[in-house]
């Protein structure tokens, strides 16, 4: 049985690799190919797959909602999610949004088509990387203070909200921001925000 794909992944290069690499394989058609989730779910049901590979985008305020919307609409089809990076938080939210595979972008090709196998045969299929991201959760950098200032943060507020809310100076809770930012990596609130959640910290 030739197992049908469509693959999910915004960037050109990287999708059009996976497309060629797919179509070599003896027991695999790459049945479409779409850029964006926008339009995914009306390719899903127009060609029928038997497995979705779908590139997670981190940035997305919630990048499973196509997971699950594709387990409801389109049953037929088993979600293979890639992640250039799991954390706990999307491990879980990934699972419980109906993906049935999980996978690294830096996986070989050999794994991957394992996992899109595995998932035809009506199988599971996770990534060491995913099972690992459970397992070892990336340690919490920040203090109980910066935590506090950040689920100010989570939720819109200004600077000087926050200060009044937490009792402290608009200088201080400046300060608390930019430790947060350097600590996390982010480059700004909202991405320090995402990050921590993503990393099962808020």
């Amino acid at each position: 049985m030739v197992i049908h794909v469509v693959v999910a992944e915004d960037m050109g290069l990287l999708r059009g690799a996976l497309c060629a690499a797919l179509s070599r394989e003896e027991d695999m058609e790459v049945v479409a190919d779409v850029e964006g989730v926008g339009e995914l779910l009306t390719v899903v049901r127009r060609c029928r797959p038997q497995v979705v590979v779908l590139a997670l985008t981190p940035e997305l305020p919630d990048p499973v909602e196509v997971v699950a919307r594709i387990d409801v609409e389109a049953p037929h089809a088993a979600v293979l999610a890639m992640s250039p990076r799991w954390s706990p938080a999307l491990v879980e939210a990934a699972l419980a949004a109906g993906a049935r595979g999980l996978v690294g972008k830096d996986c070989s090709l050999a794994e991957l088509v394992r996992a899109i196998r595995a998932l035809a045969a009506g199988e599971r299929a996770i990534d060491p990387a995913a099972a690992i991201a459970v397992l070892s959760p990336p340690e919490m950098p920040l203090t109980p203070r910066e935590m506090d200032v950040l689920r100010m943060a989570a939720e819109g507020l200004p600077l000087k909200e926050i200060a009044v809310r937490l009792y402290l100076a608009h200088g201080t809770v400046r300060n608390h921001l930019s430790v947060i930012l350097r600590k996390t990596g982010a480059r700004n609130r909202l991405e320090a925000v995402s990050r921590a959640r993503r990393n099962g910290w808020l």
